[in-house]
């Protein structure tokens, strides 16, 4: 183990979420779950992703190759708008909401189940919340990154594309220094890198957003 990976452990934020019930991990009521990502320095590509989410204001519009490709998506939005309806009641909040994961999550290259795990773990869908240590949003981004794109105005954070791109952008960089190991990206996200309950409750998150309900 490495003198950085010791001094990561050693600067973890406690964990402030709740298992409750099987396979679901919630915040804690008026709090958010975020660990203590670290600063580091960004490829030009990922900076210019990062940036470009920040100028954009409307949320994105899927393209599809053909009406099999849009029929499969618009049925992966029903079911899981279903699911969301408690955490979001408004259908076009909701719909505006898993459009932009939907397409942020494809974007970067990643399964949108575990993104929308993650952010269950990490804000229980709450497009304002804020950790103790002041990551944001609903992927508890936290403020250092938008200082990365050379702008650093953290309220920026809330927008929800902005946020998603973000955490969505932050995620992939990770697996790809992590060589595709997506338990050790999680806990890099979280700054818990090498501990099993972070990893452990977005994995078991994930099983909520399933297009074939698992739970069952």
């Amino acid at each position: 183990m490495s003198a950085a990976d010791v001094s990561r452990r050693t600067c973890l934020a406690s964990l402030t979420s709740l298992l409750v019930g099987p396979g679901l991990w919630v915040a804690a009521p008026g709090r958010a779950h975020a660990g203590s990502q670290l600063e580091e320095p960004l490829i030009d590509s990922v900076r210019t992703a990062l940036y470009s989410a920040v100028t954009q204001q409307a949320p994105p519009e899927p393209e599809f190759p053909n009406t099999e490709a849009r029929l499969a998506y618009l049925r992966w939005l029903g079911t899981m708008s279903e699911r969301l309806r408690k955490s979001k009641p408004d259908w076009e909040v909701r719909r505006d909401f898993l459009q932009t994961v939907w397409y942020e999550s494809r974007r970067a290259g990643l399964d949108v189940s575990l993104v929308l795990g993650l952010i269950q773990v990490e804000s229980a869908f709450r497009k304002f919340a804020i950790s103790s240590v002041g990551a944001r949003g609903y992927m508890q981004v936290m403020p250092f990154w938008t200082r990365a794109i050379g702008d650093g105005d953290p309220d920026k954070l809330f927008h929800m594309q902005t946020n998603l791109r973000f955490g969505c952008v932050i995620l992939r960089h990770y697996l790809e220094r992590e060589n595709g190991d997506m338990f050790m990206t999680l806990g890099r996200y979280n700054g818990s890198r090498g501990r099993d309950p972070y990893p452990n409750a977005v994995f078991a998150a994930q099983r909520n957003w399933l297009l074939h309900d698992a739970r069952a």
